[in-house]
């Protein structure tokens, strides 16, 4: 006689009979982003009725090779700062391209630009390309690297236990309080983008938005919400829910309520067309496996061809395992961030917003393998 007792056995026979609902099944696009990003937006929680002020706050500037290096803090919400370091290069000038800088399961922001953490004079060897800022700053693109909630600097440090990787706590109390740890990153990259705006040198029609792992995912989500975000480079986390956070351990900042009542990682991920999307991503990653992100990668790129934007949408697939890939996938970005510029330089002439080609045609396999 054979019994059932794991959980995981159940939780797959309901994933199995699971039919997402809002699941992109082909014919407009428009409508069926405003349908799911609302729902996902209800999913992720509530969000501040009101915006408080920045609050901008400048710790330190120093000089780089690459450029400057300014470290600043600002209020996301009340009791709720964020520490960033902005990164404008040398050899350009406002406006800058800005790409937002996410780091993940990392020891913190600090990596972007590969200072020390205890003491940021000190340089340091990045593993993994994840010195995001340094790799934005030697391309001329300026970098703001936020620390995400619960990460790095704002490790949980009031209470007097604290769960071993720092997201636990923040995870679960934000979900008593009808909130998701997800969607607060999300609304403090928002904000990130506010003080963008409250600088002054930032081309607010071309911010980006990178980050590996974690970073990925808070990528990926931004680009599908925010509508200020004008490009995308996530790394080691598009997949497919059902074969990478419903198949193995996965952190728990990872689980939405419902969520795969509704969609798949496609779908969130579709809700960015057709804006420039690079999916970077590891042959050997075990946590997201690459069968499933490419699996996943044809769905999107459906999406991204109903939009009229075929060839928007790249999966570059490094060689190793869960890590960033610069010299794969920053070659491909910046011929999209020059497209972009160029159709803003055009638009701005005709004092016009930039609009994407409606007509719709096959998406070709864009796609690059180291």
């Amino acid at each position: 006689m054979k019994f059932h007792f794991s959980p995981s056995l159940h939780h797959r026979h309901l994933l199995s009979k699971t039919v997402p609902s809002l699941a992109y099944r082909g014919g407009g696009v428009k409508k069926w982003q405003a349908a799911l990003r609302r729902k996902l937006g209800r999913l992720l929680g509530d969000w501040p009725e009101e915006r408080c002020r920045l609050n901008p706050r400048r710790i330190r500037l120093r000089d780089h090779p690459l450029g400057t290096i300014e470290k600043v803090v600002f209020t996301s919400e009340p009791f709720s700062d964020v520490a960033a370091y902005a990164c404008l290069p040398s050899g350009s000038r406002a406006p800058y391209t800005f790409m937002i800088c996410l780091q993940g399961h990392t020891t913190g922001m600090h990596q972007s630009i590969a200072v020390q953490q205890d003491d940021e004079s000190l340089p340091m060897e990045v593993a993994g390309d994840r010195d995001f800022a340094i790799g934005c700053m030697s391309r001329g693109i300026a970098a703001l690297c936020i620390e995400q909630r619960a990460f790095g600097e704002r490790l949980e440090r009031v209470q007097k236990q604290v769960s071993p990787l720092g997201c636990m706590d923040a995870t679960l109390q934000a979900l008593m309080l009808g909130r998701t740890l997800i969607g607060e990153r999300v609304y403090d990259i928002d904000r990130a983008i506010d003080y963008l705006a409250a600088r002054g040198d930032a081309d607010m029609r071309s911010v980006g938005v990178m980050g590996n792992s974690s970073g990925g995912a808070m990528s990926m989500y931004a680009a599908a919400l925010l509508p200020r975000i004008a490009f995308a480079m996530p790394s080691c986390y598009f997949c497919t829910f059902r074969d990478s956070v419903m198949a193995m351990n996965h952190c728990e900042e990872n689980y939405i309520p419902g969520l795969l009542k509704f969609a798949e990682m496609s779908d969130i991920m579709g809700l960015a067309a057709p804006k420039p999307l690079v999916i970077v991503a590891g042959k050997e990653d075990p946590m997201f496996p690459v069968a499933a992100t490419r699996r996943a990668f044809r769905d999107l790129q459906k999406i991204y061809a109903a939009s009229g934007a075929p060839r928007r949408c790249h999966l570059v697939v490094g060689p190793e395992g869960h890590r960033f890939y610069a010299e794969a996938a920053w070659p491909v970005l910046m011929k999209e961030i020059a497209r972009l510029r160029g159709e803003g330089a055009r638009d701005q002439r005709k004092g016009s917003t930039f609009e994407a080609n409606s007509s719709a045609s096959r998406a070709p396999r864009n796609f690059v393998e180291m």
